[in-house]
Parts: structure tokens; C-alpha cells; sequence
């Protein structure tokens, strides 16, 4: 068969028309930028009501909706360790009306723990990263523990008839506590739960003795009486969690373990949106009333310079978790 030959008149009217639509696309992505948002944003968060990621969310959304001049709505989206908001965020329209706070739990621990997951990290555009904290190590005070150094006698003494809960199989929490068992050579339970305030609760109940957990979730209970703070995933101390001592101090000077929150849009949302969204980021997270109700949860501000260099960061981000699943032999339940 002779291939077609396309005249040279319309083959230029072809190749003009091409051109043409080629250029609009970031016209037409400026242009949407400029009229957005219009009407109320979903912000996703993967975790149940009142632990870490809701208290983080919800600090957030009241300053974002000003800067952004539209409702930000928190919608709380639990269960499988936050991979079911994850998976709505990616598959939303990419109009940049759906925003996603994540950690790296949805990012990059539960694409290494399933690969049959209906969405990647790919599926999601990194806007900024947000909020940095250490993981808090709580038990239930009627333990009678009180370090780090008890807490590994006690846990050889009686292998396996310690429970920790944390926020789900594949959280954070949970690989941080797969981390210490690993490094401590010691042997607990784990108690998932569908977030990290329904963990919590059960440590405070005594149904579980102890928990990995993230600050918001853990500190009102230690400030409380309910629980007693042990020591931070961090290897030196800080302010942001007064008084507990750090790894090194506590006698394990090779573990430490950061935990942080992102936003993220679905991938193909316009760079002039999430730009639009990034520079609204960056202005809540640097307003002092902000600042302190994170900081009294135990969480600092921690934002990216660009949503480039949240990639960036991103991609570093994901060989430790990956490295840290494999190391820990994480499996699903």
C-alpha cells in the first residue's frame, strides 16, 4: 500500500493547528489559574478524626481557605494506612479542587508494601511539604516503665507479651516501631488501628501497652497524666516535646526516625495551579498563629522551597522508607 501523501497546503493548515493547540495548553493553564479556585476545595486526609493528620489538616484549612479566598473542606477518608484517600486523590479531576495531606505512609510505604495498589506516587504531584516531627514513644503508666532502657528490659524479659498500637499496618508509627524492635532486639505485638487517636485511646484503656505515635495524637494524654512519655524518634531531644529524652540519650545512638506531612494534588492538575497553591502554603505556614498551634502539639513547620524541591526531596525520602520496609520485613496483615 503507497502511503498517503497529505497536500502541502493542508498539510501546513495540519501542522499550523497542531502548533496552535500546542500553544494554548499553557494559556489555557494560566487562564484556569487566574479564575482559581471558584468554588470549595476537598482536603483529603487519609486518617480518622482527632489524631495527627486530622489536627494538622484542620489548623491548615481555616488560614488556607482565606488565602485561597474559598471553603477548604477537611474530609477524613480512613483505612488502609491511608491508602483509600490516597487513591481518591489520585483519581479525582485534576482541577485542583481536591488537595491531598499525606505522609509518607501513602507516598512511599504502601506502594512498597502493595504493588497491587490502584495508585502510585507517580498518580500524585507534590505541592509542599508542611509539617516535621518526631514520633513519641508513650506507654500506659500503670507499666511501671519509664525509659527507653526499662522498656527493652521488660520487653526481653517477657518476649511478645508487650502490645503496641499504632495507626494502622504500614503507618509510619509502625515501621518506626518495626525499626526499634530490629535495633533493640526485642519482640512486641502489633495492634493496628484505623488512626493514630483510636491507637492512643486503646494504650490509655490498657488494652495495649504502649505506642509509637505522633505528637498531636500522644502529647494531651501525657500532659494529662493519662500516659508517660518515654522518649522521641529524633536522636537529640527538643523543645517541641520538652523533657523526653532522645535516642542517643537513650542509650540507642543509631536510631532515629522523622516524620513529616505534605499536601498533593493529582498529577496532571496545571503547574499554574498547584503554583497557585504552593505560594497559599507558604504563606499560612508562616503565620505565627499557625506556627504555635503546631508547636504545641509538638510539630514544627517545616516547607519546601518549591514543589520541585518537594520532589526532590521525595525522591531521596522514598529509598529510606523502601530500605526501611525490606529491612524491618514489613508485610501486610
Amino acid at each position: 500500500m503507497m502511503p498517503i501523501q497529505l497536500k502541502p497546503r493542508f498539510s501546513a493548515v495540519l501542522t499550523g493547528a497542531l502548533l496552535l493547540f500546542a500553544a494554548s495548553l499553557p494559556i489555557e493553564g494560566a487562564a484556569q489559574a487566574q479564575t482559581y479556585p471558584s468554588k470549595p476545595i476537598r482536603f483529603l486526609v487519609g486518617f480518622a478524626p482527632a489524631g495527627a493528620a486530622d489536627y494538622v489538616a484542620r489548623v491548615i484549612s481555616e488560614p488556607l481557605s482565606k488565602a485561597l479566598g474559598q471553603p477548604v473542606i477537611v474530609e477524613n477518608r480512613a483505612g488502609a494506612g491511608s491508602s483509600i484517600a490516597a487513591d481518591l486523590a489520585a483519581k479525582a479531576a485534576p482541577d485542583g479542587y481536591t488537595i491531598l495531606l499525606a505522609s509518607p505512609s501513602s507516598i512511599s510505604v504502601n506502594p512498597a508494601l502493595n504493588p497491587k495498589l490502584n495508585y502510585s506516587a507517580k498518580d500524585l504531584a507534590p505541592v509542599s511539604k508542611v509539617t516535621s516531627s518526631p514520633l513519641v514513644i508513650a506507654v500506659n503508666t500503670t507499666t511501671g516503665i519509664s525509659s527507653i532502657q526499662e522498656l527493652i528490659k521488660k520487653a526481653k524479659a517477657t518476649p511478645g507479651a508487650l502490645n503496641y498500637a499504632t495507626s494502622g499496618n504500614g503507618s509510619a508509627p509502625h515501621l518506626a516501631a518495626s525499626l526499634f524492635l530490629q535495633q533493640a532486639g526485642v519482640e512486641m505485638m502489633h495492634i493496628p488501628f484505623k488512626g493514630g487517636s483510636l491507637a492512643i485511646q486503646s494504650v490509655v484503656s490498657g488494652d495495649t501497652q504502649l505506642t509509637f505515635g505522633t505528637p498531636p495524637s500522644v502529647l494531651p494524654m501525657v500532659q494529662a497524666g493519662r500516659l508517660k512519655a518515654i522518649g522521641v524518634s529524633w536522636q537529640n531531644s527538643t523543645d517541641l516535646v520538652p523533657g523526653v529524652p532522645g535516642m542517643k540519650e537513650s542509650g540507642m545512638p543509631d536510631y532515629s526516625m522523622d516524620f513529616w506531612y505534605g499536601i498533593f494534588v493529582p498529577v496532571a492538575t496545571p503547574q499554574p495551579v498547584i503554583d497557585k497553591l504552593f505560594q497559599a502554603t507558604q504563606s499560612v505556614m508562616a503565620l505565627p498563629a499557625v506556627r504555635t498551634a503546631l508547636a504545641r502539639e509538638g510539630t514544627d513547620v517545616s516547607v519546601s522551597e518549591s514543589p520541585a524541591a518537594f520532589g526532590d526531596f521525595l525522591n531521596k525520602d522514598e529509598k529510606f522508607w523502601v530500605k526501611l520496609v525490606n529491612d524491618a520485613g514489613v508485610k501486610l496483615d
